[in-house]
C-alpha cells in the first residue's frame, strides 16, 4: 500500500488506462497546460501528448457533444467539467444524448465516456457554485453516478467508469482532492454499483456518500463514547444503488439515518428513505431519519453556511432521535 491525495489517485486511475487502452483520451478545461483546475490531470499532457490530454474551449455544451460523437465512434472519452456547475451548460448533451443513445439507436451505439468534476460546496463560493447534482443526473436512466469518498475508492471507480460502456459521471470534490488515503501498489477495480461497510455498529445505520461520509466518521466516534455503536455505510455509487448491502444493515440495527449534501426535496435520501421504510419495515424500530443541506440556495456568508450544511450536531440529534423513539 502507498499513501496518495485524491487528486492524484484519479490520475493514477486515468493514466492507468490510458496506457492500457489507446482509445482512451481526457479533455476539457485547462486539463492539458494548466495541468487541470485542481490539478488532477498534473503531467499527463508530456506522457501522452496533446492528442490525448486536449484542452478545450470554455464551452461544456460543446466539447461534451464532441465526447459523446467520439464515444459511439469507437473512442472512451473522459470529460472533465471544472465543476458540475458549469456542466448544467452540457446537460442536453450528458442526458438527451449519451444517456438515451443506445436505446434510441436500438442497441447500434454505446457511449462509453467519463464525465466527471467537482461537485457540491467548497467554501465561500456562493449559490451558483455549490451545489450538488447527484440526484439530478441519478434520475436519468441510462446514465450511472459515482460519488468516491477516499482516494483508494477514487482510483478504483476510476478505472472501472473508465472501462464501463454505459456513460458514468463521477461527482468528486474540490475539498477532498488533497485529502490521503492508501492505496495498492498492485492494479485494482472497485466495482459500479456496490457499496462498502466502512465502519461495523450494532445499534443504527448510517447511510451516506461522498465527502460528508466524514461527518459520519467523526459523528459515530463521539457516540462511541456514550456506548452508541454506528454502522456506516458508503454507498460509492447511486445509480445503481446497491439495496441489499443497505437492508441487511438496517435489518441488524433496526434503525437508520441518511446522510446526504444535496437539498432534501428529491433527493438521494427520499429515494432512500422509501426503499428501505417499503422492504425492511417490519425490522424498524423508528422512522428513517435524514440529514441534509436545508432547503435554500447557498449563502456566502461562513454563519450562513456552516447553518446550512450537515453536519455532526445534526447527525448526532437525528441517530439519538431514532434511538429514543418508543
Amino acid at each position: 500500500m502507498k499513501e496518495i491525495q485524491f487528486r492524484e489517485a484519479l490520475r493514477e486511475g486515468m493514466s492507468e488506462e490510458m496506457r492500457r487502452d489507446e482509445n482512451v483520451f481526457l479533455m476539457g478545461e485547462e486539463v492539458a497546460e494548466y495541468n487541470g483546475a485542481y490539478k488532477v490531470s498534473q503531467g499527463m499532457l508530456d506522457e501522452f501528448g496533446p492528442k490525448r490530454i486536449i484542452d478545450t474551449p470554455i464551452a461544456e455544451l460543446g466539447f461534451a457533444g464532441i465526447a459523446v460523437g467520439a464515444s459511439m465512434n469507437g473512442l472512451r472519452p473522459i470529460v472533465e467539467f471544472m465543476t458540475w456547475n458549469f456542466a448544467i451548460l452540457a446537460a442536453d448533451q450528458i442526458i438527451n444524448s449519451a444517456a438515451k443513445m443506445l436505446q434510441m439507436s436500438g442497441g447500434q451505439y454505446s457511449c462509453p465516456i467519463v464525465f466527471r468534476g467537482g461537485n457540491g460546496t467548497a467554501g465561500q463560493l456562493a449559490a451558483t457554485h455549490s451545489q450538488s447534482f447527484e440526484s439530478f443526473y441519478a434520475h436519468v436512466p441510462g446514465l450511472k453516478v459515482v460519488t468516491p469518498s477516499n482516494p483508494y475508492d477514487a482510483k478504483g471507480l476510476m478505472k472501472s467508469a473508465i472501462r464501463d460502456n454505459d456513460p458514468v459521471l463521477i461527482m468528486e470534490s474540490e475539498k477532498m482532492y488533497g485529502d490521503k488515503g492508501e492505496v495498492p501498489e498492485n492494479e485494482y477495480l472497485v466495482p459500479i454499483g456496490k457499496a462498502a461497510v466502512k465502519r461495523k455498529g450494532s445499534d443504527v445505520t448510517i447511510v451516506s456518500f461522498g465527502k460528508v461520509i466524514k461527518v459520519a466518521y467523526e459523528a459515530a466516534e463521539v457516540l462511541a463514547k456514550d456506548g452508541i455503536e454506528c454502522e456506516i455505510i458508503d454507498l460509492r455509487t447511486i445509480r445503481p444503488i446497491d439495496y441489499p448491502t443497505i437492508l441487511e444493515s438496517v435489518k441488524k440495527t433496526n434503525r437508520c439515518v441518511v446522510l446526504e449534501e444535496s437539498w432534501p426535496i428529491a433527493s438521494m435520501s427520499s429515494e432512500l428513505a422509501y426503499h428501505i421504510q417499503r422492504y425492511a419495515f417490519d425490522y424498524l424500530d423508528a422512522p428513517v431519519h435524514r440529514v441534509t443541506q436545508t432547503d435554500t440556495p447557498f449563502a456566502f456568508a461562513q454563519p450562513l453556511i456552516d447553518e446550512a450544511l450537515p453536519n455532526i450536531k445534526k447527525l448526532i440529534e437525528a441517530i439519538k432521535s431514532t434511538l429514543y423513539v418508543s
